[in-house]
């Protein structure tokens, strides 16, 4: 089988290559980045990756077959995105993170050499045991029987009994977690061969543990002292198995990898900071706040990614934050519209928008006919986090000054 590598930059100009036709078809059909025929040169084809970053392989039917992998790096450095990441999904926990990914440039390896650390600490004094809930169906009695299940399903019958108990195994939860997120890394393109034997190590002592079924739902835990030394793996494992993959089959074509939106990432982070920055302030930050209308009759429902309220639930900001500025055909400001919407539904005299640096200017936008203020933020994303999450707090400040 014939191998192909694209290598691409999130958000960056197109690149224009020689692929074969039934290679750029695949690539259109995943929906991953933009491919289209270059209508000046035949045979070439014009590839724009946008907010997605990672890695995915492809096998690209046909009379010679083809395996594509496709890796699309991110414009802010590695260590940044693990950063912005971590702190979103732990933002106590994860400032002080020890897990050194500078060292790689690309996604895959540096998020398969995170969760080797990580996993290597949580399994260092051996795997978590805990009590799990167990229902089946048996012939000796344990625990307690399901009276409901008993008589709606054996009509009277004495045996076989249907049977609830508590199990002290290590096959609980967190191990499960941590079980299907190596799995899952071993299963990415690119994973360094001295990083691999090291899951694969992994694999190993968690070989005992049930597996997660793929698309049902993620099982619940609970941060304990019991299981302290295994918050950051999970937290990474929760990443990594949570709306992050890209799995699926378009007609005849098999995609397989790990991809980030960077849109979701950075949203996710500044609604997260926000939150933590205001809470010293007093009142409460609601993230994809709900509730809100822009219609009387409650008809057009609207979910802003940050409102900040008082004790006594009065709205008192809005915030949402945009990594790149949206500009549809024919709507070049509609971030702005949107933004304005809140304001008037919600009854706030300012709104803000914050973009990552480099896709929007800051600005002050004063609507006519209206007394309220639009604002443009800019986080800079190369800063150290110690800065970034200054300037988080300064614009937390700056929304909670009267307008």
């Amino acid at each position: 089988m014939n191998e192909l590598v694209v290598e691409l930059v999130e958000h960056a100009r197109p690149v224009h290559l020689h692929l074969p036709d039934t290679v750029g078809r695949a690539l259109a059909a995943s929906r991953i980045i933009d491919a289209a025929p270059d209508p000046y040169a035949p045979g070439q084809w014009v590839l724009r990756a946008g907010s997605k970053v990672g890695a995915v392989t492809m096998t690209v039917p046909g009379p010679e077959p083809v395996r594509v992998t496709l890796r699309i790096t991110p414009k802010v450095p590695v260590g940044r995105l693990f950063f912005l990441l971590g702190y979103s999904l732990d933002p106590r926990g994860w400032r002080d993170d020890e897990v050194d990914v500078a060292e790689h440039r690309e996604l895959v390896p540096a998020l398969a050499h995170a969760l080797e650390r990580q996993v290597e600490r949580a399994l260092g004094k051996g795997l978590l045991q805990g009590y799990r809930t167990t229902e089946e169906t048996a012939l000796v009695v344990r625990g307690r029987i399901r009276e409901a299940d008993q008589i709606g399903r054996r009509f009277g019958a004495a045996m076989p009994v249907e049977i609830t108990y508590d199990d002290f195994t290590t096959d609980i939860a967190e191990n499960r977690l941590l079980r299907s997120a190596v799995d899952r890394v071993l299963r990415l393109p690119g994973v360094p061969r001295h990083v691999r034997t090291r899951l694969l190590h992994q694999r190993t002592r968690l070989g005992a543990i049930t597996p997660l079924v793929r698309g049902q739902r993620l099982p619940d835990w609970r941060p304990s002292r019991l299981n302290a030394r295994y918050l950051h793996a999970l937290h990474l494992a929760r990443a990594i198995l949570t709306g992050s993959s890209a799995e699926h089959t378009t007609g005849a074509l098999h995609i397989d990898g790990f991809l980030f939106d960077m849109n979701k990432v950075f949203e996710d982070f500044v609604c997260v900071a926000l939150r933590e920055a205001i809470l010293p302030l007093g009142g409460l930050g609601s993230l994809q706040a709900k509730g809100i209308t822009l219609d009387q009759a409650g008809a057009v429902r609207m979910r802003p990614d940050f409102v900040w309220y008082d004790e006594r639930g009065t709205p008192l900001a809005v915030a949402d934050a945009k990594y790149k500025a949206e500009r549809p055909e024919g709507y070049p400001e509609a971030d702005l519209y949107q933004m304005l919407a809140y304001c008037t539904a919600i009854g706030l005299p300012a709104g803000h928008l914050v973009y990552a640096r480099g896709n929007a200017p800051r600005a002050r936008h004063r609507v006519r006919h209206a007394e309220i203020s639009l604002f443009q933020h800019a986080l800079d994303l190369s800063q150290p986090p110690n800065a970034l999450l200054a300037e988080v707090d300064d614009l937390a400040h700056e929304m909670t000054r009267k307008q």
